[in-house]
């Protein structure tokens, strides 16, 4: 009876330490909110389909993010940072000419890879990721890195800048390359305002934070093309600022919108559904250039686009981040920004659209 007693307590001893091995397993595949790790693939490692419980912070499961540098929070021991930065003078030189990424690198030694700044004397208080939509703009990109890392310093702002660049013989789709820019910076570090930015608008005013409030931020009130002033009251495009609270409670931007036109006030809308106002700046602090560029071939305007908006209340809750699938096909970290390219799946995705929609306008291909 004892030798039988002796042997149920080996058991249950190897039972435990076999449960206290894999328990450690598991936690090492299952990331800490808001920074990168390697993590379990799914079905198709490079294709990501967030479902409810990632928008309220799980990580997304897939092997590409394996080699790419995690950005690391500031010391803890350094005071923080000035409410309102010392250094803010107000109307800024704006650069206009392209330098190389060469250049770049050598004007803003303190660059770290992936484009990751911060100020190295006191604890930034906004932890900012600028998520640009990108393709075929490679001067107008050069042009916006050099004055971000500019303003961006002298504003004391712990950010990195991510370039999300679409692939090519695609309709371009602004809307989701955001939303596919939210979650991959998402992965990398504890951001708390994401700034979704045209890669052709260059801020005129250092007094121009680039930081979330308590509302929702359009920032590019006043554009040099429109006269600077603010072309109607509800427009949500340009240049924006969202907590990441307000990004999950409006379900990011819509994964519908094929090609020029209709997401900005799109995410107007969702705005006022999710109970929020739009904020601004004066309008003689938010001032801002826009580069001049040739048509795109690839970026026709959207025909459903007046369907699409009829259809934002009824369809917000369930398009955006949490039907949102992509293809990541490369991701790399220089000095001056982490650049994503990635595919939209077109192909496969649209042709449901088409039949959700069931209009002539809107049938593709």
């Amino acid at each position: 009876m004892m030798q039988c007693s002796h042997k149920l307590t080996i058991i249950l001893v190897v039972c435990l330490i076999i449960l206290f091995v894999w328990d450690l397993n598991v936690d090492s595949l299952v990331p800490s909110y808001g920074y990168l790790s390697k993590t379990v693939a799914t079905d198709d490692p490079a294709v990501i389909l967030l479902n409810s419980a990632d928008i309220n912070g799980t990580s997304v499961l897939s092997d590409v993010y394996g080699n790419i540098t995690q950005f690391i929070g500031q010391n803890s021991s350094l005071p923080d940072c000035p409410v309102d930065p010392p250094n803010l003078v107000g109307p800024i030189r704006v650069w206009m000419d392209a330098p190389t990424y060469d250049n770049i690198n050598k004007v803003y030694p303190w660059l770290e890879d992936g484009g990751r700044g911060h100020p190295d004397e006191c604890k930034a208080r906004h932890r900012v990721a600028i998520i640009v939509p990108y393709r075929n703009r490679e001067k107008q990109l050069r042009i916006l890195l050099h004055n971000l890392h500019s303003l961006l310093k002298k504003q004391n702002i712990d950010y990195a800048i991510f370039i999300i660049e679409q692939v090519e013989k695609q309709t371009f789709n602004r809307a989701k390359l955001m939303n596919v820019g939210y979650t991959v910076a998402s992965q990398m570090y504890d951001w708390q305002c994401f700034i979704f930015h045209d890669v052709d608008l260059l801020p005129e005013d250092d007094r121009n934070v680039y930081s979330c409030p308590e509302k929702p931020r359009h920032m590019s009130v006043a554009v040099d093309k429109f006269g600077y002033k603010l072309p109607y009251g509800s427009i949500f495009g340009g240049v924006s600022a969202l907590t990441k609270a307000q990004f999950v409670k409006m379900n990011g931007f819509s994964n519908d919108y094929w090609g020029w036109g209709g997401e900005d006030d799109d995410m107007s809308s969702r705005i006022v559904y999710s109970g929020y106002e739009i904020f601004r700046y004066p309008i003689k602090i938010a001032h801002y250039k826009m580069i001049k560029h040739s048509k795109e071939t690839e970026n026709p305007k959207n025909t459903c686009r007046y369907r699409l908006l009829k259809l934002t209340k009824k369809r917000y809750l369930k398009d955006g981040i949490n039907n949102l699938r992509y293809k990541i096909v490369n991701i790399t970290q220089p000095l001056s920004h982490t650049r994503v390219l990635v595919d939209l799946l077109e192909n496969d995705l649209r042709p449901n659209l088409s039949k959700e929609l069931g209009t002539k306008d809107c049938r593709w291909p």
